[in-house]
């Protein structure tokens, strides 16, 4: 070969070995070919359409090569849709799921874990544990946390005033007190239904209890016949009995939103945005709601409290694992959790990006909470429970007069027969 037809050879080769080191088989990075889909489930109502349509732009502007399908969910029978979902090679690659609903995914299969990215590049460490810790399963992080809510108390400012309180209480003994003052002159220190069970839980939870634990040989038990559950339930007690809340009813029945909004009720627990639904129905109240996190024990920290909220899940068949763990990264990331909390009013992931909704009084508050923030039981079959909730009943009897710890240890009973049922 002469050494024109040696330098025409070479150049042809370091070409075509660089074109080969460029992504897509040649293309262009952005040119459209080598672009992937990454199709992901919101809930509705969990982010504005404004906040999904501002997400969706930056990220495809950043990652060029991956498009995202973003597609909305009715929570109503979104459990069955989400396992057939799991089964599905053409199923969603991100999906939001309830955070007390993760451990019913990973056991049936079909969830990727993703502890490795969640301590390499998710700040794992600083998550609010009510988000993070149902999210974990036999030792695999499987949850990214999304966002949270929890309750706080929603007073009313006049009343206080009245009352001469100053200032919200910090503790528990503080807290019963001050409801005692409010509760005189036709009106209620504290509305608080009979069968409020998470917000029970939250004071099982500060005495050191539980409402079910798992055992090693990975059997579940009800416990809520032990010493430290039963305190719990006697400090609801002697809250429910400062106020008219019907001892065999939930929140809901009626809408305690409503009860408030009368205007003679100091206080309820509730989630902040139920503030909307009382000036909704009494104007007169607007400017005059505040809110103060669950007391705790102490004044070093506030009360345990249940935590709700959604976490993203990858489903561990998707041919866009890549891809989809990005679009994890960018929802669970710094940037689109303020952005996300300051839009929908939520906590966000982390207790380290708290001062992001500090600008919110309502918002502060669960914040201050979700900081000590639980979930239910991590059992695959807790939502056994919740559909004939043996919770509620042993409640109702306890403050219509019956022994504590015998109506515990019934409903106990009733627990650990519903979390060690044979599945289908």
């Amino acid at each position: 070969m002469n050494r024109r037809r040696l330098r025409i050879a070479l150049s042809l080769t370091v070409a075509l070995a660089s074109t080969a080191l460029l992504p897509g088989c040649g293309h262009l990075p952005g040119g459209g070919d080598d672009s992937s889909t990454v199709q992901v489930w919101l809930m509705r109502g969990s982010a504005s359409d404004a906040f999904v349509k501002r997400f969706t732009e930056d990220f495809e502007k950043r990652h060029g090569d991956i498009d995202l399908d973003i597609r909305i969910q009715e929570w109503t029978g979104i459990g069955e849709k989400v396992k057939a979902a799991l089964k599905d090679d053409d199923g969603p690659d991100v999906i939001e799921v309830g955070n007390t609903q993760v451990a019913q995914y990973v056991d049936q299969g079909g969830l990727a874990d993703l502890t490795l990215e969640s301590a390499r590049d998710l700040g794992m460490e600083d998550w609010l544990p009510g988000l993070a810790e149902p999210g974990r399963y036999d030792g695999g992080q499987y949850g990214i946390p999304w966002y949270a809510a929890n309750r706080v108390v929603i007073y009313n400012k006049d009343l206080f005033a009245q009352a001469g309180i100053e200032q919200p209480p910090k503790t528990r003994a503080q807290w019963l007190e001050d409801t005692r003052r409010l509760n005189s002159g036709g009106n209620q220190g504290l509305y608080l239904a009979g069968q409020d069970w998470y917000t029970l839980a939250g004071f099982i939870w500060d005495e050191g209890g539980d409402l079910a634990k798992g055992e090693k040989s990975g059997s579940w038990r009800g416990t809520l016949d032990t010493p430290a559950a039963l305190r719990g339930m006697e400090f609801y007690k002697q809250l429910q009995a400062l106020g008219d809340g019907p001892p065999d009813a939930d929140e809901e029945h009626p809408p305690q939103s409503g009860v408030f909004a009368e205007g003679d009720v100091a206080q309820i627990i509730a989630v902040p945005g139920t503030a909307r639904a009382i000036e909704a129905k009494n104007p007169k109240l607007k400017g005059k709601l505040g809110y103060f996190p669950i007391p705790g024990k102490t004044a070093r920290e506030p009360g345990a409290v249940f935590t709700g909220g959604s976490d993203l899940v990858v489903r561990d068949g998707t041919d866009e694992r890549k891809g989809a763990v990005e679009v994890v990264k960018a929802l669970a990331g710094d940037k689109w959790q303020k952005d996300l909390a300051r839009t929908m009013d939520y906590v966000p992931n982390k207790t380290t990006l708290a001062s992001a909704v500090s600008g919110e009084a309502g918002v502060a508050a669960m914040a201050a909470g979700a900081a000590r923030g639980r979930a239910t039981p991590k059992s695959p079959a807790w939502a056994a429970v919740e559909a004939d909730n043996p919770i509620k009943a042993y409640m109702s009897k306890v403050l219509a007069g019956g022994d504590p710890a015998r109506e515990a240890k019934v409903a106990s009973g009733r627990i650990t027969k519903a979390l060690d049922a044979p599945g289908p």
